[in-house]
């Protein structure tokens, strides 16, 4: 990693692939403890960010993960399929072994994240039955389901919804239809590839 024993919030939101605000919020729920300067800056030693590593099954080792299983989840079968396209054209560029799997409804997510174990979740906001923030709030509440990095998706994207799911513990909200370069920047992944478009 590097010489010095700790890192700020932003080397070790890069490192984690997170938000900044991602890692202030796990460290002031305990999930990741801290130290503080005395201007109240905090600071992560680094084999605390190992032992959070180890046990969340991320690997610290390059900037893009040997291996990334994406949740897609949303009840529009249309966007689904392209989103799995457009997912795997990124990890084919980014030469990273991608699996992605496809939940229709917030009960389905429910059931596929405890068996496809999911680093990532790209989540629709506006589904019927349990919608977008009902199901980010859950993962947020269950000390298993925490760690998982949730990327809200919406078509209606007005500063309440993007704040709301925010607020339930998303890290970023997506406009669609999804663009490519900000998916790639959302997921942290490599920036190499070919300049090409997936047709809807």
């Amino acid at each position: 990693m590097q010489n010095k024993p700790y890192l700020t919030s932003n080397e070790v939101a890069a490192l984690l692939r997170v938000s900044p605000v991602t890692i202030r919020q796990w460290s002031q729920k305990g999930m990741l403890e801290a130290e503080f300067t005395p201007g109240g800056h905090r600071r992560f030693m680094i084999h605390e960010i190992e032992r959070f590593a180890v046990e969340h099954g991320i690997s610290l080792h390059g900037s893009v993960p040997n291996e990334l299983r994406i949740l897609v989840v949303d009840d529009d079968d249309r966007l689904t399929r392209y989103m799995v396209e457009l997912l795997q054209m990124v990890a084919d560029e980014s030469e990273i072994n991608l699996q992605v799997e496809v939940a229709v409804d917030g009960f389905d997510a429910g059931a596929k994240v405890f068996r496809f174990r999911p680093h990532i979740i790209l989540l629709d906001l506006l589904m019927p039955g349990m919608d977008g923030f009902e199901v980010c709030r859950g993962l947020k509440a269950d000390p298993v389901t925490r760690p998982i990095r949730v990327v809200g998706m919406t078509g209606f994207a007005s500063d309440e919804n993007v704040e709301r799911i925010i607020n339930a513990g998303a890290e970023a909200c997506l406009n669609k239809p999804i663009d490519q370069d900000v998916l790639v920047d959302v997921l942290g992944l490599s920036k190499k590839r070919a300049a090409r478009t997936v047709s809807r």
